[in-house]
């Protein structure tokens, strides 16, 4: 396997004569923000963070037993999220040959690095919630509607 160069390093003095922040560069890397897209759009939604934070405690869960940490999650969601948690390897699953078959999902090591970044975006979300909530109740008490993008359909 041929070892890969993230794109923001080699642009990194290119977005700096830019004028761009270090993030911007990060979000833009390569110039179509690939890493962002690619990686974040997995494990930047909720139930890939609430996988995350079921097996921050370093044990093995069985299927059945992540699921009832994660309320609101459906059979195929949790399913479809550890599939994709898998192949980017975040989360390893391991398959016991027994009757009937045991099967339990655990970080991996690079999916360890996760568990950090994701506490501080919940704290985020749980000390924001409030404020969003207001925020939310006021604009639309103001009869605002966000705006539609032209040539898209709602």
């Amino acid at each position: 396997m041929a070892t890969r160069t993230p794109a923001f390093e080699s642009n990194a003095a290119e977005h700096s004569r830019a004028g761009m922040s270090e993030y911007e560069s990060a979000c833009t890397a390569g110039g179509r923000g690939e890493a962002i897209r690619s990686v974040l759009g997995h494990i930047g939604d909720k139930w890939t963070l609430l996988i995350v934070g079921a097996l921050s405690a370093g044990h093995r869960l069985r299927f059945t037993e992540l699921q009832r940490h994660i309320p609101g999650i459906s059979q195929r969601m949790l399913t479809v999220t550890l599939r994709h948690l898998e192949r980017d390897g975040l989360v390893r699953r391991t398959m016991h040959a027994e009757v009937p078959p045991r099967v339990e999902y655990e970080l991996t090591s690079i999916g360890r690095t996760l568990i950090e970044p994701a506490r501080e975006l919940s704290r985020w979300a749980v000390n924001s919630y409030t404020t969003i909530l207001d925020s939310r109740e006021q604009f639309d008490a103001a009869g605002a509607k966000p705006k539609r993008r032209e040539g898209r359909k709602d």
